[in-house]
């Protein structure tokens, strides 16, 4: 499992940025977020979850925001400039992205889509994202991973609970 290699590794390393790689098991309808965190020994609220999502106009956007928390598709649309933005239907992630369904990362896709972080990445020196492979995490400065995804910070995340809470 050490010598994996991931496009999302492969490039924070051509890009020079310090990250550590993390592992955990894959337990098919116990993946919450406090499993995850646990298995990981990360604060839940630093773990990142990517959300790929397809504009008005037929462009594709990337959206990064806490695991616990929901993408505001308003603020997303908003942010994208575009008249609305809904979800990707899943099937077509891997087509896409080069990554499949819990195991997506803002880093490595097959193209580079326009990327935006919530602003919540600010409260932290390091945060977990996928590192592209189920069961792989990266742990990152926010600040090296908006870097290498050439993302936007911005305020995405819905204002009412996530039903994680």
């Amino acid at each position: 499992m050490k010598n994996v290699k991931t496009n999302a590794m492969r490039l924070l390393e051509k890009e020079k940025i310090a990250y550590e790689l993390m592992t955990y098991e894959i337990v098919e309808g116990s993946m919450s977020p406090e499993y995850l965190a646990d298995q990981i020994g990360k604060d839940v609220l630093s773990i990142f979850k990517t959300i790929v999502t397809v504009g008005h106009s037929g462009n594709n956007y990337v959206f990064v925001v806490q695991l616990t928390e929901e993408l505001d598709l308003k603020k997303a649309a908003k942010a994208a400039d575009e008249k609305n933005i809904e979800l990707i239907d899943q099937r077509d992630l891997e087509k896409l992205t080069g990554y499949i369904r819990g195991g997506c990362s803002p880093v490595g896709m097959k193209k580079q889509f326009k990327t935006f972080f919530d602003e919540r990445i600010g409260s932290f020196e390091r945060i977990v994202v996928s590192a592209g492979k189920r069961g792989f995490q990266i742990e990152a400065d926010p600040k090296d991973l908006v870097r290498a995804t050439r993302a936007a910070v911005t305020d995405i995340k819905k204002d009412t609970k996530s039903i994680f809470r």
